[in-house]
């Protein structure tokens, strides 16, 4: 049976990667409110016989306190423990013997399950769902579980893997004031520190219907899924505890932040962190768009003349790490052999003072503008990543129709936007520089 449930398990994720929209096809969807808050949205397509069940919370680490980081992860993690009715463990065997696959995720800014099914058992994934939100088992033995879980993870993917350590080290310098300071991984000390009645509040704050978004999309009936959401979700009780969403906002940075960081590596690192706006605001999209100018593809700018022609550097990309309040614009590189940091930061700042200077074309923003495009049909080829993304559309931007129209907001961008953005925001001024460093360097 176990042998059977993942030769259905991997059909399934075969299935649901094939293309499902082609250029120009409109995703329909569904969305409405259950009277506890719970949002809920819904997307048939009936060509493949899946089904994705999501779930997006709206609470991340930004939303934990200073001295007890790490909630929102451990979290991704309790809620595979079991509830009132699904015995300890049982969980992933569940949805393995149905034919199905499940897994979680924990941002900044929201954590996120899922469950891919066949889709004649949409039942059983929706009652999965509910029992956690429901009756999710917050006791001492799940904690104890997976406060070891969670150590584990933070040693050996953040701590003891070479550059591990990267997007924490450079959070916390580059944010000073928001709760972007710490990354969701957290801290160790305070998850250790922490009490099961901590664990216990933190659930009925944020694990509430009402800061939810259930998100399905596949081989479904709209009408017959509304009456099982019914049927699973409508009796579950609003929440009773105020949401804490963080109001402060990041000041803008006046000097550029230089600092090292020795790792147990052999060849260095250089990482610059520039401050940009959230995502979805008008600056966004041609930061975004800046990002893949420079890194891209085997043609982009780093790619071409730090890597292939001056061989300063084994690899050099840039990406914009998109948050719900505000974000970087990261560009990142590791030294080639004999390289020292300071000549592979001076390359890759001359590639970025060309664009600054104004050296994009309108052929450059074409290329950028079909990159952008192949990219928006293939987040959607797939029934979680439609379920996904109509869920972060809605929770971010208050629109799920976005799926459809946010590459229109790309597809305005000017190289006159490209060139205003690169001067207001690749400045040194408004940037982190990090160099990652061998211990044996350290003196």
């Amino acid at each position: 049976m176990a042998k059977l449930a993942r030769k259905i398990a991997a059909l399934l994720l075969v299935l649901s990667s094939f293309g499902l929209m082609a250029t120009g096809t409109k995703i329909s969807f569904v969305h409405y409110t259950l009277p506890n808050g719970l949002n809920v949205i819904l997307h048939q397509d009936n060509s493949k016989p899946v089904v994705a069940v999501t779930i997006l919370y709206h609470v991340g680490s930004k939303n934990e306190s200073a001295d007890r980081t790490g909630f929102a992860h451990f979290f991704e993690h309790l809620m595979f423990e079991g509830s009132e009715n699904i015995p300890r463990g049982q969980y992933d065997k569940i949805t393995q013997n149905a034919g199905g696959v499940n897994n979680a995720n924990t941002s900044q800014d929201r954590t996120f399950y899922y469950e891919l099914l066949p889709s004649n058992q949409l039942e059983l994934g929706l009652w999965l769902e509910s029992e956690r939100l429901m009756h999710l088992k917050v006791d001492s033995v799940g904690v104890e579980t997976q406060r070891k879980v969670v150590k584990e993870e933070r040693s050996s993917r953040y701590d003891n893997q070479p550059y591990g350590s990267i997007i924490e080290e450079t959070f916390k310098r580059a944010f000073r004031v928001h709760p972007y300071h710490w990354i969701p991984i957290g801290s160790v000390q305070y998850i250790d520190e922490a009490k099961l009645s901590e664990f216990m509040d933190f659930y009925r704050t944020y694990y509430v219907p009402d800061n939810a978004t259930l998100s399905i999309a596949g081989d479904i009936d709209i009408e017959t899924t509304k009456q099982l959401v019914s049927k699973y979700f409508a009796g579950i009780p609003k929440g009773k505890i105020p949401i804490v969403r963080p109001q402060v906002k990041e000041p803008p940075q006046q000097a550029e932040i230089r600092d090292v960081v020795y790792d147990n590596i052999q060849l260095p690192a250089v990482i610059q962190a520039y401050q940009m706006p959230a995502m979805g605001t008008p600056d966004y999209y041609a930061l975004d768009m800046l990002t893949r100018l420079l890194s891209s593809g085997e043609s982009s700018r780093l790619v071409k003349a730090v890597v292939d022609q001056q061989q300063k550097a084994l690899f050099a990309g840039a990406f914009p790490f998109a948050l719900e309040d505000a974000g970087l614009f990261i560009v990142f590189s590791i030294a080639n052999m004999g390289i020292s940091p300071e000549d592979v930061e001076a390359a890759i700042n001359t590639e970025v003072e060309k664009v600054i200077s104004g050296d994009v074309t309108d052929k450059d923003l074409q290329k950028l503008k079909n990159q952008v495009e192949n990219e928006f049909v293939n987040q959607n080829a797939s029934m979680a990543g439609i379920a996904e993304n109509l869920a972060n559309y809605h929770v971010y931007f208050g629109d799920a129709n976005l799926i459809n129209t946010e590459i229109e907001r790309y597809n305005k961008v000017t190289r006159e936007d490209l060139l205003r953005v690169a001067g207001k925001y690749l400045r040194k001024e408004n940037r982190l520089v990090l160099y990652y460093l061998p211990k044996s360097e350290k003196k």
